[in-house]
């Protein structure tokens, strides 16, 4: 057995069961992985993918455990290839990030150019998605480190660690009635027309439970999963705009039209994370750069979450 087998596997699994997707994304032939594979099973003596003629059906009961392993394997490859690279070249190499486009655009400049300065040597990948899109490119190894506001305490194979919290805003023209009242409700909110983000980003959900809980449905007539889209859309006069208070720092020199009340009150405070794939090596400026992201991660802290249960971290 080898490891371009436990590869072949591992993404046949990623790809649905689609073996010509597998090939495609290792860059090799579709009838070479289905050979590796089977060779891998003859010598195992199991069957690791359940058949019906030629087409891959299902994994098998035994095919679980053989997965487990093969995960544990490459994970342990990887792990080794991070350990030689920091030894061998400890100021250098290339820190991946996953996030989403509020947190890579408002939060994450800081810190990176923080990161650059005491690694020059350092370049920095960001690969922007929505929050499920971030866990997998974490579980996929295409990203070292997550930052997102959802979703990532959803995966079990995920170590997550409070980064910071933050609520959202409304964000209006200065001559709109808004700006006259001194208390806003969710009443005064719910028939207005509203630009805010798309349900799978930025605490979305949070806005929806808030009015769900008083019986009012939201009058949402544009979402989008970017704060300066949804800015634009409000200067245009298309509604209220609610989006996250980061998108608003400093805004008032670069839009003075626009007014931004906070919302904490009524939509409550959304916890942003961190999180790292469980058993993956971290190295010293991955674990660097998790600092500079907020002062309540430190790298003990993130060591000891990573050895451990990440229950025992939470705010």
């Amino acid at each position: 057995m080898n490891l371009h087998q436990f590869r072949f596997v591992q993404e046949a699994v990623r790809r649905n069961l689609n073996l010509t997707e597998a090939a495609k994304a290792l860059h090799t032939s579709q009838p070479g992985v289905s050979k590796s594979i089977i060779e891998l099973e003859d010598e195992l003596g199991i069957e690791i993918f359940a058949r019906h003629g030629k087409r891959i059906k299902r994994v098998t009961e035994p095919g679980v455990q053989v997965l487990k392993s093969i995960e544990i394997i490459l994970r342990e490859v990887n792990n080794l290839k991070r350990i030689g690279e920091q030894y061998s070249a400890q100021d250098s190499g290339t820190l991946s990030i996953a996030t989403t486009h509020t947190q890579a655009r408002y939060v994450l400049p800081g810190p990176v150019s923080k990161l650059r300065q005491a690694y020059p040597k350092v370049g920095v990948s960001l690969h922007q998605g929505s929050p499920d899109q971030v866990a997998k490119m974490l579980l996929e190894e295409v990203a070292e480190i997550g930052v997102a506001t959802e979703s990532l305490l959803n995966y079990p194979e995920l170590i997550t660690l409070p980064c910071y919290e933050w609520q959202h805003v409304l964000v209006f023209p200065f001559d709109h009635p808004l700006a006259a009242q001194e208390r806003i409700t969710l009443e005064d909110l719910a028939p207005l027309p509203l630009v805010t983000y798309h349900p799978s980003f930025t605490g979305r959900t949070r806005i929806d439970q808030a009015f769900a809980l008083r019986h009012l449905k939201p009058n949402v007539v544009l979402e989008a999963i970017d704060s300066d889209v949804i800015k634009t859309y409000v200067k245009l006069g298309m509604g209220v705009g609610i989006v996250a208070e980061m998108a608003m720092q400093g805004e008032n020199n670069i839009n003075p039209d626009l007014v931004s009340r906070p919302m904490g009150a009524l939509f409550g405070h959304n916890l942003a994370r961190v999180a790292f794939k469980r058993g993956a090596y971290l190295r010293q400026f991955v674990l660097r750069f998790a600092e500079l992201l907020s002062d309540r991660l430190s790298r003990d802290l993130i060591l000891r979450a990573m050895s451990g249960t990440p229950d025992d971290y939470e705010l």
